[in-house]
């Protein structure tokens, strides 16, 4: 670690195989919570490269309790969080709704951090169990078509590193990475950041980490969500190739809505708005998951254009497919919780 401290501290990226090994000897016993701080906050003063948020990623991911292969196509909807909108709970809600359109989808998520209520949160708030099996996310990707994958289940040993942040009292580059540990690999992914400077660093970096297809997006205010406030700066990822592109909600054929009719509150308030959404509810809340929906449905490739996926995301809804996928997953997931619905 010593190598590799003194490296950062003298402004030098870590190479891949580097930070592997950097990364490796961060979760082992042998290294101190100083010695964790200290490469922590280098790496977060010098800059953190695509290389060096890769490797990572990719240890966190090998050291998580799930296996990582299955049979079929799966796909991820997650922001990094810290915009410091207090939406509601956007990727949340069009999880269910990108699952009813025939997308299968293992939604990666915590409790708040950075928000009132995180995924974790609401969906307990629903009736949906944060203690599933590992074992049992493969049977209910394969027959609903949407699991819950709780972070802090299946990376058991980010513990002592996620006490060493709270107790840094800084951004480190674990704010960044949420959205790309999700233990299983991934086809596609829509990923949303609040830091507009590095769409095009996080499409390398999902590149790197093997993705088909993927869209990054930093919405309009800055949000770590696609938003109806304005221009969204995105980026495709296709097969390496990286693209940028901006969207407004008017050329996709939806209303503009300002960031601040899309807050959210509590866990049992953001659980309500999830669930009018899902009834067929109109308004501002529904637009932006149709946003968000059919981005995710158009990363995945399913659909040949943004305005297909809204379509598909609209139809989703409509049919009773997206709320008949979180009454499944609240049914499976051996619920114990309260229910709201």
């Amino acid at each position: 670690m010593k190598e590799y401290l003194q490296k950062l501290t003298e402004n030098k990226p870590l190479l891949f195989e580097e930070m592997i090994c950097a990364s490796r000897s961060m979760f082992s016993e042998h290294i101190s919570e100083t010695e964790i701080g200290a490469f922590l906050t280098a790496l977060k003063t010098k800059g953190e490269s695509a290389d060096e948020i890769a490797g990572l990623v990719k240890v966190i991911r090998e050291k998580s309790v799930m296996a990582q292969h299955l049979p079929f196509s799966v796909m991820d909807n997650c922001g990094t969080g810290g915009d410091g909108s207090q939406s509601f709970n956007i990727s949340t809600t069009s999880a269910f709704v990108i699952a009813g359109a025939g997308i299968k989808i293992a939604k990666h998520g915590n409790r708040s951090i950075s928000s009132k209520t995180g995924s974790a949160d609401v969906l307990e708030h629903l009736g949906v169990s944060l203690n599933v099996h590992p074992d049992k996310m493969e049977e209910l990707l394969a027959n609903n078509g949407i699991a819950f994958l709780f972070a802090p289940a299946v990376h058991p040993t980010l513990k002592r590193v996620m006490k060493i942040r709270h107790d840094l009292k800084i951004p480190t580059v674990f704010n960044l990475i949420g959205p790309l540990t999700n233990p299983l690999e991934l086809d596609s992914q829509l990923l949303g950041i609040y830091r507009r400077d590095m769409l095009l660093m996080m499409a390398a970096v999902l590149d790197r980490l093997g993705r088909r297809r993927a869209i990054i997006v930093n919405g309009a205010g800055f949000m770590d969500e696609a938003s109806l406030a304005g221009e969204n700066h995105l980026v495709l990822l296709e097969n390496g190739e990286m693209i940028p592109f901006t969207v407004h909600p008017e050329e996709v054929g939806l209303p503009v809505y300002d960031n601040d009719a899309i807050k959210g509150g509590t866990s049992l308030e953001n659980a309500e708005i999830l669930l009018k959404v899902l009834k067929g509810e109109k308004g501002a809340y529904r637009d932006t998951v149709l946003l968000n929906a059919g981005l995710a449905i158009f990363a995945h490739g399913s659909v040949e254009t943004i305005q297909e996926g809204i379509k598909a995301a609209k139809e989703s809804i409509d049919s009773g497919a997206a709320r008949e996928k979180l009454e499944y997953l609240i049914r499976d997931s051996q619920v114990s919780g309260k229910k709201v619905m």
